[in-house]
């Protein structure tokens, strides 16, 4: 007999809320039941007991079970668009890593899906409270890897990505000045060579530069030792030529793409990875969000330990950024360099 073996996938659990089946719907399976039944007063049937009704049992079956197959499939498909339409606004993990933690129920309806490596995912559940990541905290601890503090403490780390300048990033240096808030800023090859003034201003003003990689690439596509090492160091080896000073050895993986290798190879180089656990749609320079749109997220989504990621090339960053800190201050905050997160 042949055997078929199925791989063995990682599974995380996604908890989303059950939606209301209680509206009236199934509009194609009322009208095929309409008009089933007034074709079936129309006939006149045999009985299936009579000789010609025990002839047609055959008939009767497979009909019987095309009807059945067709309920299902009605039944099915309503019940994936009125889940689908209840949690459009739970935000989906992209993708879940070997060492993933689950969602727990609380009550909720629970689906499973395999999960593989890629990019980087969050589940916000609750206001003020952290997101669930789609790796855990204890998995990410064994390559120096972060994404959040563990603390009920009301601090925060801001972090900036900055793949370019385009005239916002002098804006956000007076705001952080202002409030006396360090910041690290994980820079890109081409930030370096452009504006080198900037970067150090940035060191002047206490802020640490970290490491964006030299082109930004898709680092979880990098599989080899040498590859991956050469889009650090070459950023390394640029950082230390303009500012006299070796690099913060802090990684940021590009787009938040990776791998487990790609951890496992960082932390080798002697890196700290970091990811988030606060972040919003800024990076698009012809689409900016709005104040109001900003606030929404950076204030309802805030949280104890929460590590902040920002783009400085965003224009709306730039003119909220003063106002959104004296924000998080009168809710209690307080801003910590990533410095104290690893010490």
């Amino acid at each position: 007999m042949m055997k078929i073996h199925f791989p063995k996938l990682p599974l995380t659990k996604l908890s989303l809320s059950r939606p209301d089946f209680s509206k009236p719907a199934f509009p194609r399976l009322s009208l095929a039941l309409r008009q089933l039944s007034r074709q079936s007063r129309k006939l006149k049937l045999p009985s299936l007991y009579s000789p010609r009704g025990r002839l047609a049992r055959p008939a009767a079956l497979t009909a019987a079970l095309f009807l059945f197959s067709f309920l299902a499939g009605e039944l099915a498909a309503y019940g994936v668009s009125a889940w689908k339409q209840h949690n459009k606004d739970i935000l989906g993990f992209t993708s879940t890593p070997a060492g993933a933690a689950p969602i727990q129920s609380q009550g909720k309806l629970t689906i499973y899906s395999a999960s593989d490596e890629g990019n980087w995912g969050l589940s916000f559940q609750q206001e003020g409270k952290p997101p669930v990541a789609n790796a855990s905290t204890d998995y990410l601890s064994q390559f120096n890897a972060h994404y959040a503090q563990d603390t009920e403490e009301k601090v925060l780390y801001l972090t900036f990505d900055a793949g370019y300048e385009n005239g916002n990033t002098e804006a956000i240096l007076d705001a952080l000045k202002k409030h006396r808030a360090p910041a690290t800023f994980f820079l890109v090859g081409n930030y370096l060579e452009t504006s080198p003034e900037l970067v150090k201003r940035m060191l002047a003003e206490g802020h640490n530069v970290g490491n964006h990689t030299y082109h930004h690439p898709d680092m979880s596509k990098i599989s080899t030792k040498e590859s991956f090492q050469k889009e650090l160091s070459d950023l390394e080896t640029l950082y230390q030529q303009i500012t006299g000073q070796p690099m913060k050895q802090y990684y940021r993986p590009p787009q938040g793409k990776y791998s487990e290798s790609n951890l496992a190879m960082a932390n080798e180089m002697g890196y700290h990875t970091f990811f988030w656990s606060l972040a919003y749609v800024d990076w698009y320079e012809d689409k900016q969000p709005t104040k109001e749109e900003a606030f929404k997220k950076l204030l309802g989504r805030i949280h104890p330990g929460a590590i902040v990621l920002l783009h400085s090339t965003s224009k709306t960053n730039g003119e909220i950024l003063d106002e959104l800190l004296t924000k998080w201050e009168e809710m209690g905050y307080q801003f910590a360099s990533l410095d104290d997160l690893v010490s």
